[in-house]
């Protein structure tokens, strides 16, 4: 299974170095009040790849948080409700 998943990562590796290579003519990217950026297209894509990430990160952490919280507090009940109590006056 392991010789699978990298055999996998190599040839993903290998397309994605080879789609780099041969994508290093210059583009323009043009913004609005006459703005630009001249740059090789690899490096836009990878620009916007690495953007991208950091906003799906940053979408899911509010979820993340929360449902680290609800677990806190579920593993307080059940340390709570493990605990012995103490005995009532009736049950001495």
């Amino acid at each position: 299974m392991r010789m699978v998943t990298w055999t996998i990562r190599l040839a993903v590796f290998l397309v994605v170095l080879v789609f780099a290579v041969r994508n290093t003519e210059p583009v323009t990217l043009r913004f609005y009040f006459d703005l630009a950026w001249q740059t090789p297209l690899v490096l836009l894509l990878l620009a916007f790849f690495v953007a991208g990430a950091l906003f799906g990160l940053a979408a899911a952490l509010g979820a993340l948080l929360r449902q680290r919280r609800e677990l806190q507090r579920l593993r307080r009940d059940a340390e709570r409700s493990a605990a012995p109590t103490p005995p009532t006056p009736t049950e001495i």
